[in-house]
């Protein structure tokens, strides 16, 4: 019984690895690029809810030791799209949502060690508990006090030149639930204060938390945005994407370096993600 009871559990344990890491997926061709997304680099917090958007800075750098070791070259999301058909195999672009402030203590310099680029998509209010607005019970009040950057941080991570900055409405909106005036004027409101404080362009748009209507692509369209990210997991294989509804390669906090490795080559992590 008892060697029969330890190959049920390694044929268990084997299955679960299986749905867990899909390592069975075809790799999408690395001529279509990935667009990588995260909120945090910082180190977890016993018993935080937000630790899946923790990626701890060692982590992190691992990450981009490991792009830079196999080929990968790093693009802004608006680079990405004004070459879409003409950048070369491997082609890869970070992107950070929301503004934390340890975009600018952690992830900055190793972006700069590694000679790496990246896309911030800000909010302009940062000062604010978006959360609720997902869904009310989301109101713990531990994203409110997460440090957020400052306008001063955000004039450091321009001046670096490592970041693009993107916009992601005034107020981190739920586009779902918002009348079309509401939706048009954060979207074009958060643009023109972002270009205007920091003198810089912003092409690039991140629907907050995901939540968006088929109508909303048009609003986005309309406020001069020329791009837009999701986050629907995976890679863009068409040859003509929607560059306004951009899937994206979600890094967690809570994933090792084979993980980031697998989903680099098929863009999802398990069977139903």
């Amino acid at each position: 019984m008892i060697p029969e009871a330890i190959a049920l559990t390694a044929a268990a344990g084997g299955i679960w690895h299986s749905l867990r890491h899909a390592w069975w997926r075809r790799t999408v061709d690395y001529r279509h690029p990935r667009i990588l997304m995260y909120h945090m680099i910082q180190r977890h917090r016993p018993g935080s809810s937000l630790n899946g958007l923790r990626v701890p800075p060692e982590m992190f750098e691992a990450q981009l030791q490991w792009l830079r070791s196999h080929g990968w070259s790093f693009y802004t999301v608006s680079e990405l799209i004004e070459q879409w058909d003409r950048v070369p195999d491997k082609s890869v672009a970070l992107t950070f949502d929301d503004g934390y402030r340890d975009n600018l203590e952690h992830a900055l310099p190793l972006l700069q060690k590694y000679d790496a680029r990246a896309t911030l998509y800000l909010v302009w209010d940062r000062e604010i508990d978006w959360a609720p607005q997902k869904k009310a019970h989301h109101n713990s009040g531990e994203l409110l006090t997460e440090p957020k950057l400052s306008d001063e941080d955000v004039a450091q991570l321009v001046r670096s030149g490592r970041f693009e900055i993107g916009g992601h409405t005034l107020t981190h909106l739920n586009m779902v639930k918002s009348a079309p005036d509401t939706k048009r004027r954060e979207l074009t409101e958060s643009k023109q204060r972002i270009e205007s404080l920091f003198q810089t362009p912003v092409r690039s748009f991140a629907y907050p938390f995901g939540l968006y209507a088929p109508d909303d692509v048009e609003l986005v369209r309309e406020a001069g945005y020329t791009s837009a990210v999701t986050v629907e997991s995976g890679i863009d294989t068409a040859p003509a994407p929607d560059l306004l509804q951009l899937r994206r390669v979600k890094v967690g906090g809570r994933e090792s370096l084979r993980d980031f490795a697998l989903r680099m080559r098929t863009g999802l992590r398990a069977w139903n993600k």
